[in-house]
């Protein structure tokens, strides 16, 4: 069997953990994996599958990013690409393994309906795919956004500053919270809980006047402008085919600058950015990855297919595409309420 395997969308770390473990296994059992290189691209455009070898995923377990390559390909624009796709699997491949996050798996479902033989991994730092509790990369980025905020807490506090910390989370705050949990944070804005620019300066306010001399808040990239008293602009670049606006919106500079006009304090501004998806994955991506890029594999073998391997309740279980291929997982209002006793 040629098993063909592709990264599309962001990468993260914990994506060649699950390559490797595809790889492994496969090899294991005498089938050929093809890696497709830059994730629909290389499928949609001049085919650009290779047959990947031992010596390719030996010690990449812990390595970041994407052996494969990948990139954000508009297979709608011009029209045509999907059909490109569909035509290049059945040409060159027996199945096909999509590592990938909404996008990625919106693209796998409607592959899957026209019969083709695919499956699907969850990747998304955001982690905010519906049905599964764990998407590659996401411990991985919160990790570095604890990291982060335990350095800016003994900066802020030599400088008696408030630091304002933007994470990733175009539409929902998974990084900006529990990043914001695990470091501390004296406060988080996240999209689904929005909170007016008034309670934000009250709340440095209040904490100046009970004597801290400083303040970690955290911000997630797609918090509404417009709830914070601000304006949304109309050019603006933009992450993933046809996604939301992220960096060039400045929501954390433009918190930062409203809490310095109303608090009278000095205010600094770190966007951690591509920061959350470079360098190493931690254990639990590594661990995670391994296991649902293992459940891919045997779901393909099964020949269950338009299925993808999801955790939930600590363990890997096979959902239907469909299941992921719409909506979003937003932060439940729980957790985020957790969040807040520690304001």
């Amino acid at each position: 069997m040629r098993i063909g395997v592709l990264t599309a969308g962001g990468d993260a770390p914990g994506l060649n953990a699950a390559i490797r473990a595809i790889c492994q296994l496969a090899w294991r059992d005498g089938h050929d994996v093809i890696g497709i290189t830059n994730g629909w691209a290389g499928l949609a455009q001049e085919y650009a599958g290779f047959e990947l070898r031992a010596e390719q995923v030996r010690d990449v377990i812990g390595r970041g990013g994407t052996l494969l390559g990948t990139a954000r390909f508009d297979l709608d624009s011009p029209p045509g690409g999907r059909e490109r796709v569909l035509a290049s699997v059945e040409e060159h491949l027996d199945a096909l393994i999509a590592i990938g996050g909404d996008g990625t798996q919106r693209i796998s479902h409607w592959l899957a309906q026209r019969d083709a033989p695919v499956v699907g991994v969850p990747k998304t730092l955001d982690n905010d795919l519906p049905g599964t509790d764990y998407c590659i990369g996401f411990d991985s980025a919160i990790a570095l956004v604890a990291e982060s905020l335990d350095r800016l807490h003994t900066t802020a506090a030599s400088h008696h500053r408030v630091i304002v910390v933007e994470t990733m989370g175009r539409s929902t705050g998974w990084v900006a919270a529990l990043g914001g949990l695990a470091g501390g944070a004296d406060l988080i804005l996240i999209p689904e809980f929005p909170l007016p620019m008034s309670d934000v300066i009250d709340h440095v306010k209040n904490r100046r006047r009970a004597g801290h001399g400083y303040s970690i808040v955290v911000v997630a990239e797609g918090v509404n402008l417009e709830t914070l008293g601000g304006v949304e602009a109309n050019e603006l670049s933009r992450e993933g085919v046809r996604g939301v606006p992220l960096a060039s919106r400045g929501v954390g500079q433009f918190v930062a600058t409203r809490i310095e006009e109303k608090c009278d304090v000095e205010v600094r501004t770190t966007v951690l950015g591509h920061l959350q998806r470079g360098g190493s994955p931690t254990a639990y991506d590594r661990v995670w990855a391994t296991r649902v890029g293992a459940g891919a594999y045997h779901a393909v073998v099964r020949s269950e297919f338009g299925t993808i391997p999801v955790v939930r309740d600590n363990r890997v279980a096979l959902a239907p595409l469909s299941e992921v291929a719409t909506g979003q997982r937003p932060v439940p209002r729980e957790l985020y309420d957790l969040c807040a006793e520690f304001f």
